[in-house]
């Protein structure tokens, strides 16, 4: 048996739609041009804060407003749902480690209260025992504290694994020393080649497949 944590955003979950919809309120506020899908999508990863730092410097916008913009980004997107999409495979996956009695849990960047608003819009609340979000903790990924709270929280001796599809959640598996599932078809910046994993897949269908490799 293991104890399986995943990240959420890119990896289970198509969120970049909803994310890239409320980017494009916020700035439509202050007269600023929206983001495409592809800025929005590389622009994930870090945490709302960096997110928001990242969205107004693409736009030229004031630093000072800030906090300001920050403020408004997690208003609106604690209610953004609607757009977001659960990857193809993910839920009999997940059905499948939880029926061989792994325990699973969630550790992300997404502010805790989206993370509940989209589990349970999505109807997946009920399929974790631990979730952890950016925050949850004074820190976040890539710092090890995210990961290891979520493992200590499925209360189990049980091997540890963390199922991610970035460069932050395989930097988060180094610093934490846990064998890292890296899913290629995420949010991702960099080469596949030189991302640090135990084991990757393409496709959710092979994701129990990847994880049991290392058991």
């Amino acid at each position: 048996m293991a104890r399986i944590v995943f990240d959420l955003d890119g990896t289970l979950i198509d969120s970049a739609p909803d994310i890239q919809a409320v980017a494009n309120a916020t700035l439509a506020g202050i007269d600023k041009a929206p983001l495409s899908l592809a800025e929005t999508r590389s622009f994930i990863g870090n945490g709302a804060p960096t997110f928001v730092r990242r969205m107004i410097a693409a736009r030229d916008v004031d630093e000072a407003l800030f906090d300001g913009l920050l403020a408004e980004f997690k208003t609106r997107y604690v209610d953004a749902v609607e757009l977001t999409v659960v990857f193809d495979g993910v839920r009999e996956a997940l059905d499948a480690l939880r029926r061989a009695g792994h325990s699973l849990g969630i550790c992300t960047n997404k502010p805790i209260a989206p993370t509940h608003s989209v589990l349970a819009h999505l109807k997946m609340d009920g399929l974790f025992d631990a979730v952890i979000g950016g925050d949850s903790l004074p820190v976040h990924k890539p710092d090890a504290a995210p990961l290891q709270a979520a493992l200590e929280a499925l209360n189990s001796d049980a091997a540890p694994i963390y199922v991610g599809d970035s460069e932050v959640d395989a930097q988060t598996a180094v610093n934490a020393a846990v064998p890292f599932v890296f899913y290629t078809g995420g949010y991702h910046k960099t080469p596949l080649d030189s991302i640090p994993k135990q084991a990757s897949f393409d496709h959710h269908t092979d994701m129990v497949r990847a994880i049991e490799g290392l058991l």
